[in-house]
C-alpha cells in the first residue's frame, strides 16, 4: 500500500507524528540529504543519541513518510563484506490530510483521467468524467459495504428521518463550491459505481443540494451488512 492509499485516520497519524521535535528535524535533514542516511550519520548530524535517532527513524518509516533500505558498507558483496547497514530515504509519495476529510487528489486523479479517455475516444469530456468517475466508485465498493464505504471515502453518513442516509461531509467541498455543474454530477456518477459494487440500488442516490453537506444522499435503508434492504 503507498502513502496515498493510507486511510485517513493514518494520513492523519502520519503528519501529527511530525509534531514531535526530534522526527521532525530527522525528517526534515533524510528529506534534504539527497541521499540515502544512516541512523549514527544522522544521529550525529542532528545532536541526538543513537538510539532516540533509530526510535524516529523507524517510527517515520512506520508512519510512511521515510522508508528504509539495506546495504553492505562500501557496497561489498560476499562473505567478510560485513553487516548491511539500515539506511533511511523519503518515501515518493506524499502524505496529504486535511479535516474535515477531503479527496481532492481523487478528484485530480478523475480529471485527468476523463480528459485522457476524451482524447483518446473522442467523448467529450463531461462525459468521460461520468464513465471514470463511475468505474472509480466500483473500484471503492468493492468491499460489498455500502454505508461503510461511504464512511471510508469521507462522506460521513448519518440516518436520516426518511429512513436513509444524509451524508454529512463533502470530500470534493471546494471545488463543488466553486464548479458544481462539474464536480456534483462526477460525485453522482462516484456513489452509484460505490452503490452497484456494494449491491445496493444504484437509484438510492440522488441530489440533496443545499450548504453544509454533500449534494447527495441516499433514500432508502440499508440493512446492517450495508447492501439495499429493499433488494
Amino acid at each position: 500500500m503507498g502513502a496515498t492509499d493510507f486511510p485517513w485516520t493514518r494520513k492523519i497519524a502520519a503528519v501529527a507524528s511530525l509534531g514531535e521535535e526530534n522526527r521532525r528535524a530527522l525528517y526534515q535533514y533524510v528529506l534534504e540529504s539527497g541521499e540515502a542516511v544512516g541512523r549514527d550519520q544522522a544521529a550525529t548530524a542532528l545532536g541526538l543519541s543513537r538510539s532516540t535517532a533509530s526510535f524516529h527513524l523507524d517510527r517515520l518509516v512506520d508512519d510512511g513518510l521515510l522508508r528504509a533500505e539495506f546495504k553492505r558498507p562500501g557496497g561489498k558483496t560476499g562473505p567478510g563484506s560485513g553487516r548491511p547497514a539500515k539506511l533511511y530515504r523519503p518515501t515518493l509519495d506524499e502524505i496529504g490530510a486535511s479535516v474535515p476529510q477531503r479527496s481532492y487528489d481523487l478528484a485530480g486523479h478523475l480529471m485527468a483521467s476523463a480528459i485522457a479517455h476524451s482524447a483518446a475516444e473522442g467523448v467529450p469530456v463531461s462525459h468521460a468524467l461520468l464513465d471514470v468517475a463511475h468505474a472509480s466508485g466500483r473500484e471503492a465498493g468493492r468491499s460489498g459495504d455500502f454505508i461503510g464505504a461511504l464512511a471510508d471515502c469521507g462522506y460521513q453518513p448519518m440516518p436520516d428521518e426518511a429512513g436513509g442516509y444524509r451524508l454529512l461531509n463533502c470530500p470534493f467541498h471546494r471545488l463543488s463550491r466553486d464548479h458544481a455543474e462539474v464536480v456534483c454530477p462526477m460525485n453522482g456518477a462516484f456513489l452509484r459505481g460505490v452503490a452497484v459494487t456494494s449491491g445496493a440500488d444504484p437509484s438510492t442516490v440522488v441530489g440533496d443540494a443545499g450548504p453544509g453537506h454533500c449534494c447527495a444522499r441516499i433514500t432508502r435503508d440499508i440493512d446492517d451488512s450495508g447492501h439495499d434492504a429493499a433488494r
